[in-house]
């Protein structure tokens, strides 16, 4: 007899069969996936038994190769050859110059983003990355021998909603669902089971073959909330190898300046494999043209060293900027290859004055946080455990009247999470109202990062301030926003999802946060001129408005004094002395006190005109 497969409604049929889930380092240089199998996270190998993945792409006449054997192709094919690509997410054809001339291709604008020509014709940022993604997903399905439910995808801390966005597509485009993306140093803590931990702070010191990054974190109930972040974008690993090979020139008596292009490649190769060498022995023999020689790890210490004092000075710099001391760091993670190098370890050991964590291989640490968080998101893990939020970099809101930012979700809130606020209208008979949605901790509108722009249509004709427009902000979990406007009397309602083509580099937005703190008492005086302006400008137009109905109320004499206060509150807006603006607002209201009490009495003279006392009484 054969027997029926039962399960709880909206159950898979095997609710315990495990899901197959992975994590995705998407780097700037190498990649990685990783998972979670038997309860141990653990990166996946190509069949080659190679775990990173170098993000290259190359775009071939009939193929297109990803990994290895794409970087083959990167001397002899640069232009078709992408390198780097995570440079270019989420930014437009203006950023490019920022980016400095690194970057060997050919550009033609379209939809706001750089498509970089190919022979296979023109591709976005967002196509390059979808082929490193594609690669590594189908890595994960064959090793795991499914379908993957999902993928928790990591980005840098400061990616804007812009560069989370254009990952985002990449995964799709890919075919991956995408099920969390995850900031790389709360990846980075997850790995070492850090989220469990107690509260306190955690330093996430990642030191890449090209950039570096200083991440502070403070765990709080189980959410990592981003205190500061510094680094180098222009530091890492090959200023290493630059630093021996001038070394070895300088031993060999070659002048750099005449090196072509092939020889430098061949000094670097050599200097980088005596830096490998050195991780673990302690002198290493080196080769150039004619000359050998040998380079102990004590020279190459003092080689390396003055780019090490670079890296801790970010550090510093960062404990600073989250008001955090060395001795309150419970725990430092190792991120990166470069942070092999036992000069690195010995140095920051050193500054932080306790031994950071190295246990798991610094190339693969993000990507094993992202298997955890993947396999604990698809539902592997039991519901006590608790899940990761993330915080969102910086404040979301939208501009008022005088050109000020209304914050209506503050930096380091928890998400996801959605939040309202209400406004009104400033003119009589306002029948539309164009809403605009800012990022940035500035006050004034000026001085932070404009998302998008929309307008609700069809308010009723009211009284200014009759009107309650109700604008919500949705953040999900990716950090991806939603922003709607309701008018609540009549229903009309409008909204846009802010996908800007291009966005900010992490530095910039490292900057706008640093700026928010040195301009703190600047922007509140801003504000409050600011307001007072808009305070002025609503009593003259209701001014306006009224001596044009009721004029004839008023004698002449009385006339030119209000004509006078109100010449000079406008000459006063015009200027930045706030307090005399609010002086004179205060002076010309009770000057048109009695002015507003004759309208008033006027108003209810004419209702009553022609009806009897009687009549009202009834």
């Amino acid at each position: 007899m054969a027997l029926l497969q039962i399960s709880e409604p909206g159950e898979s049929a095997q609710p315990h069969q495990h899901k197959l889930a992975v994590g995705i380092d998407l780097g700037t240089t190498n990649s990685l996936v990783a998972t979670v199998r038997s309860g141990v996270a653990d990166t996946l190998p190509c069949k080659g038994g190679s775990h990173l993945l170098p993000s290259v792409v190359h775009y071939g006449d009939q193929s297109v190769l990803v990994g290895a054997q794409a970087r083959e192709y990167a001397a002899q094919d640069p232009h078709n050859t992408i390198i780097s690509v995570k440079r270019l997410m989420g930014r437009g054809v203006k950023d490019l110059r920022s980016l400095g001339g690194v970057m060997p291709y050919e550009f033609s604008a379209g939809e706001g983003m750089p498509f970089i020509r190919t022979r296979q014709g023109d591709r976005s940022p967002v196509e390059v990355s979808a082929e490193i993604l594609r690669v590594l997903a189908e890595r994960g399905r064959e090793t795991l021998g499914g379908d993957l439910v999902g993928a928790v995808i990591t980005v840098p801390a400061y990616f804007d909603e812009a560069q989370r966005q254009a990952t985002k597509d990449a995964a799709k485009l890919a075919g991956l669902n995408v099920l969390r993306l995850l900031n790389e140093p709360t990846a980075a803590a997850v790995a070492y089971g850090l989220d469990n931990d107690e509260e306190g702070v955690v330093a996430i010191y990642d030191l890449g073959g090209g950039t570096f990054d200083i991440s502070i974190l403070r765990l709080t109930r189980g959410v990592f909330e981003v205190l500061a972040t510094g680094g180098d974008s222009a530091l890492g690993g090959d200023d290493f190898d630059h630093a021996i090979a001038s070394w070895i020139l300088q031993q060999a008596g070659v002048d750099e300046t005449t090196l072509n292009a092939a020889t430098q490649r061949q000094v670097l190769n050599e200097a980088c494999r005596a830096k490998l060498a050195l991780s673990d022995a302690t002198r290493v023999g080196v080769a150039f043209g004619d000359w050998s020689g040998e380079l102990e790890r004590e020279q190459f210490n003092a080689l390396v060293d003055p780019l090490i004092d670079q890296t801790l000075r970010a550090c510093k710099r960062a404990l600073r900027d989250a008001r955090v001391s060395a001795d309150e760091v419970r725990n430092l993670v190792m991120v990166g290859g470069s942070t092999r190098v036992p000069r690195v370890r010995e140095r920051v050991a050193q500054w932080i004055g306790k031994q950071p964590l190295i246990d798991i291989d610094p190339d693969r640490v993000v990507a094993i946080g992202a298997a955890r968080q993947a396999d604990l998101l698809a539902g592997n893990k039991s519901t006590d455990d608790m899940l990761l939020l993330d915080v969102i970099p910086l404040s979301l809101g939208l501009e008022t009247m005088g050109g000020l930012m209304e914050k209506v979700i503050h930096r380091n809130t928890t998400i996801p999470v959605a939040r309202a606020q209400e406004f009104t209208t400033f003119k009589d008979g306002q029948t539309a109202m164009a809403i605009h949605v800012l990022q940035g901790e500035r006050e004034l509108i000026a001085d932070n990062r404009s998302l998008a722009r929309f307008v609700l249509q069809g308010i009723p004709p009211m009284a200014a301030g009759a009107a309650r427009i109700r604008v919500t902000f949705q953040v999900d979990a990716d950090g991806l926003l939603n922003v709607s406007a309701t008018e609540l009397t009549s229903g009309v309602e409008s909204g846009v999802q802010v996908k800007p083509s291009y966005g900010l580099s992490d530095g910039e937005i490292a900057g706008m946060l640093k700026a928010s703190y040195s301009h703190a008492a600047e922007d509140r005086d801003a504000r409050m001129l600011a307001e007072q302006q808009v305070e002025a400008d609503r009593l003259l137009e209701a001014l306006e408005s009224a001596l044009v109905a009721d004029a004839e109320l008023l004698s002449e004499v009385e006339l030119q004094a209000i004509r006078a206060d109100m010449a000079a509150l406008k000459a006063l807006r015009e200027g930045d002395d706030r307090r005399a603006i609010e002086l004179q607002v205060e002076h010309l209201s009770e000057l048109t006190a009695e002015f507003a009490q004759r309208r008033m009495d006027s108003g209810i003279r004419k209702a009553l005109a022609g009806h009897s006392i009687d009549e009202i009484e009834s």
